[in-house]
Formats: structure tokens, C-alpha cells, sequence
């Protein structure tokens, strides 16, 4: 049985806190990062709510990103790599059970302000 995308975009979007954690340690300007980080966060929340086929979401995926027209090439970028991650969860058992144990990692407790004794960075 083929994992729903909804599925799997629903636990992806747990997994973006390591993402925000690695993002506010850097000390470099991480606008990008951030615009980049909320388009994904709102792909893949419109994805648990449309709920796509598996055999349609790569079909989906080109509806939202043209919906955006000429200007999307983000979007388009970001489609790509949230409809690999979702083939990988598909194929790779170990990814998909990180996946579904809430994608812990060290750089998402220290998103939280975990990572060190007292939350302090």
C-alpha cells in the first residue's frame, strides 16, 4: 500500500523544526533560509489538506506550483524536493520510521531551546 502524501506531509512538517533549529544558530542573515522554510511549511500543509492520491500528488505538486505562474521558480524547486522526500519515504523504511517517530534530532530539541543546559545557545 502507497504511503498517502498527506501522510507523509504532515510528518515532514515535524521534521522542519531541525530545519528552524540549524537556521537560528547560523550567524550569517538567514532571510532566505526563513522565506524558503515557510514556502515549504505552506506547501506541505495545503498538501495535508487536499489530501492528493499518491498516484496524482506529483500532478498536484505542478497545479500549485502553476497556480503560482511565471514568478514560482521557488515554489517549483521546493515541489521537487518535498515530492522526493515523500518517494523516500515510500522506498526507504528507516526514513519513513524517523519520519513517524517525529524526525528527532539534536538540531530540532535545539530549535526548542534544548540544546544546551538552561535553553541557552
Amino acid at each position: 500500500m502507497r504511503a498517502r502524501p498527506a501522510e507523509v506531509c504532515r510528518e515532514l512538517l515535524a521534521a522542519l523544526t531541525a530545519s528552524e533549529g540549524r537556521r537560528a544558530r547560523r550567524k550569517r542573515d538567514t532571510t532566505p533560509d526563513a522565506i524558503g522554510l515557510a514556502m515549504k511549511r505552506e506547501l506541505l500543509e495545503r498538501a495535508v489538506v487536499a489530501d492528493p492520491e499518491p498516484e496524482g500528488f506529483e500532478g498536484w505538486l505542478c497545479r500549485e506550483c502553476d497556480a503560482v505562474g511565471a514568478g514560482g521558480g521557488g515554489l517549483r524547486a521546493i515541489a521537487l524536493v518535498v515530492f522526493e522526500e515523500w518517494r523516500l519515504a515510500e522506498e526507504a523504511k528507516e526514513f519513513r520510521e524517523w519520519l513517524a517517530c517525529g524526525a528527532p534530532s539534536e538540531d530540532a530539541a535545539a530549535g526548542r531551546g534544548e540544546g544546551r543546559p538552561g535553553g541557552a545557545e
